[in-house]
């Protein structure tokens, strides 16, 4: 008696439970039923979002740095390095001339100067690359009718501080709202004293618009000439944040809701570079770790946010201490990043500590400065004529 087949929906929640995108690979080329089953972008995006992007190396001036092993992403970042043109040969000359800012999603954003006055460092050209399949997309200018109010703010204020980010392709929101899941979004973000104006691309429309102006204000977000160089931003669970030195105030972009918020940094004692790392816990739940003074970067108060609300912070009872010859060099998704130096007791190196289960992890030998993680194998760019190709290559 033949047994009766399994229903779609049951082989789904198996499917969605194979450990690596490699497994999944390999389910799909079992049969005709399963490959049809994972092509579904509705099963793709459930899959991306019980299963973290890998963490395939660190992207900096020098090039990339590659997972090695026995970092279970080895093997996909030594292919990567192999495949992938990090020197960004393929962009508009001179190639030279592009600053990475960002990478999300495997893809790239890069700027350079495109103005010799004095608003030149603010308004760049950008370009969104996709270094593996040698794409890219040029973002057009932004138009001046959406320049004028920053220009006007910084000719009375003078300082600012200007930002330009990739929105993650892979929030619900926007997910389930877009029509290409090789969509994405660039921010334009500019600071002033008192003021903000915050600009997004969407490559969907090809077009720039307006999501704030700068008739709002920044009551509380310290922002001046000896403060600029110490604002970092960091991410988690859909909202970006921004610290600014000794401000007692975070600002915070939920980019599901399009909305900024003001709320208290959690109460410490503030240092002027801060050193502070963001990271994502399960369930929604957002850890700020903030160093204790006096403690040269040893030990960090650990806060945790209240579920999806980016303005309520409690505090753990515990401290995080470090290893000795360790210290903290960011965050990327829900690990830290960490280096341990010669004098530490473990190999030196890059190393991710996971929040939920503290398992520390090699990633790759050096200690990239300035870097940026590369996270996941990028989809590639809109096939568009206003994307251009670099010059093939044979590998």
């Amino acid at each position: 008696m033949a047994l009766p087949a399994i229903p779609d929906e049951l082989l789904v929640e198996i499917l969605l439970r194979l450990p690596t995108p490699e497994d999944l690979i390999r389910a799909s080329a079992a049969c005709v039923s399963f490959r049809r089953l994972v092509a579904d972008r509705a099963f793709l995006r459930r899959f991306r979002k019980l299963h973290p992007a890998p963490l395939l190396g660190f992207l900096d001036y020098k090039g990339f740095h590659p997972a090695v092993p026995p970092h279970p992403s080895a093997r996909a970042a030594s292919a990567v390095a192999s495949a992938a043109d990090f020197d960004f040969t393929f962009l508009p000359a001179p190639y030279w001339g592009w600053t990475v800012r960002e990478v999300r999603d495997g893809r790239v954003l890069l700027d350079r100067p495109c103005r010799h006055d004095e608003f030149g460092p603010l308004f760049k050209e950008m370009v969104v690359c996709d270094p593996l399949h040698r794409r890219y997309l040029l973002l057009p200018p932004i138009p001046d009718d959406l320049a004028a109010p920053a220009v006007c703010q910084i000719l009375i204020e003078r300082d600012c501080f200007a930002d330009c980010f990739l929105a993650p392709s892979g929030d619900e929101e926007e997910a389930e709202a877009m029509e290409e899941e090789t969509s994405f979004r660039v921010f334009w973000l500019v600071l002033l004293q008192t003021k903000r104006a915050v600009l997004a691309f969407s490559s969907s429309t090809g077009q720039w618009r307006a999501i704030t102006s700068l008739t709002c204000s920044l009551p509380g977000f310290v922002l001046s000439t000896w403060t600029l160089l110490s604002v970092s931003r960091h991410y988690a669970h859909g909202c970006f944040y921004w610290i600014s030195g000794l401000s007692e105030k975070l600002l915070v972009l939920d980019i599901r809701r399009m909305e900024f918020s003001m709320p208290d940094h959690p109460p410490c004692v503030r240092v002027l570079r801060g050193d502070v790392a963001i990271v994502e816990a399960g369930q929604g739940v957002t850890v700020m770790f903030v160093p204790k003074p006096d403690t040269s970067r040893r030990v960090y108060t650990v806060w945790r946010n209240n579920g999806w609300s980016s303005t309520q912070w409690q505090m753990e009872n515990e401290a995080f201490s470090l290893d000795s010859g360790s210290f903290m060099i960011g965050a990327v998704g829900r690990h830290l990043l960490l280096h341990y130096g010669m004098i530490s007791s473990v190999k030196t190196g890059c190393y991710t500590r996971d929040v939920n289960t503290l398992q520390l992890a090699r990633v790759c030998d050096s200690c990239p400065h300035q870097s940026e993680a590369y996270c996941n194998f990028p989809r590639s760019l809109l096939s568009s004529p206003t994307v251009s190709s670099g010059p093939e290559t044979v590998s």
